[in-house]
């Protein structure tokens, strides 16, 4: 059995640098990531999930057609949940000492997926399907390149990153059983 390795800073250290560094929160010495960066990209994603809430709140008041009912059900889900993703990295990005931006005068421009004003049904399932694949490809590369740099908002992006997924999923389903 391998004996688990010495921690790389004695339990003085760090306690002196916590005391020391008492109004940096929960960033240490160990915090690894460029964090003015990385309030920046959660910025950004908050602006993509704010988006996205607002796209799929659209479709789902405006959803009309002999399928619609169970459409706009999955668009009202579906926005509730990237409503969470919005109010997770709002709170990440006030405990990485941040401000989460809610401008809405620079939503769009800083968001990753565009806003849809679409009227047909299968337009707006395919829009919100490129959109969900625009998070999976962004929110992919965000967890890769914050690595172990930061792991809290690393896992909060692989989350992300899942409930996008799955919401491609959805979205392509949908989309096989609506005519276009």
């Amino acid at each position: 059995m391998r004996a688990m390795a010495e921690f790389l800073t004695d339990i003085k250290t760090i306690r002196e640098r916590a005391r020391a560094e008492i109004g940096k929160g929960p960033i240490t010495d160990a915090y690894g990531a460029d964090l003015e960066r990385v309030i920046q990209v959660c910025n950004e994603a908050l602006a993509t999930e704010i988006v996205c809430v607002l796209r799929y709140k659209r479709h789902y008041y405006t959803a009309s057609g002999i399928n619609a009912e169970s459409v706009a059900s999955e668009f009202l889900e579906h926005s509730a949940e990237e409503q969470e993703h919005a109010d997770k990295l709002a709170a990440r990005i006030v405990q990485l000492g941040g401000e989460p931006d809610f401008n809405p005068d620079t939503l769009t421009s800083r968001s990753h997926s565009q806003y849809d004003a679409s009227l047909g049904l299968s337009e707006m399932i395919k829009e919100d399907l490129v959109a969900e694949r625009i998070a999976v490809a962004a929110y992919t590369e965000i967890v890769q390149w914050l690595g172990d740099k930061d792991v809290t908002t690393r896992r909060i992006f692989e989350e992300l990153l899942a409930k996008e997924e799955e919401h491609a999923d959805d979205m392509k389903s949908l989309l096989e059983r609506v005519p276009g």
